[in-house]
């Protein structure tokens, strides 16, 4: 599990392996990554755009970024928590993901960007 907090917002990820599976004839290994977003500020928010840069074992970065998350733009208010489940996938063994959402203050009107920490995705059997 890591964690970040930028401006207020909480930033909890925690990731689990999934399986290792073919993906358009390569082989690649399935995550899960829970996202927990806390508003431990005073004024209600809410979560604009996604953008998450992917890196696997072979130093490929591949950018993912676009309106919402799983088809959501979810308000937040203060000391209350969202939370969801998605996935992605890399090849080889390791890999890494970080990125930022970028949130609206309603209060405010301004527009800001909430980091997302730098979180590690390893298949379990290469430790062993």
């Amino acid at each position: 599990m890591v964690s970040k907090i930028t401006r207020g917002i909480k930033i909890i990820v925690k990731v689990q392996y999934v399986k290792q599976s073919l993906h358009l004839n390569n082989l690649v290994n399935f995550f899960n990554y829970e996202i927990s977003i806390e508003n431990q500020g005073n004024d209600v928010v809410q979560l604009l755009r996604r953008y998450w840069l992917i890196k696997d074992s072979f130093n490929n970065d591949e950018v993912v970024e676009g309106d919402g998350v799983i088809g959501q733009k979810p308000i937040v208010n203060p000391n209350e928590t969202f939370q969801y489940t998605s996935g992605s996938y890399i090849q080889g063994v390791i890999g890494s993901m970080q990125g930022y959402f970028t949130f609206v203050n309603f209060s405010t009107s301004q527009i800001f960007h909430v980091r997302i920490p730098l979180f590690n995705m390893s298949v379990p059997y290469i430790y062993n």
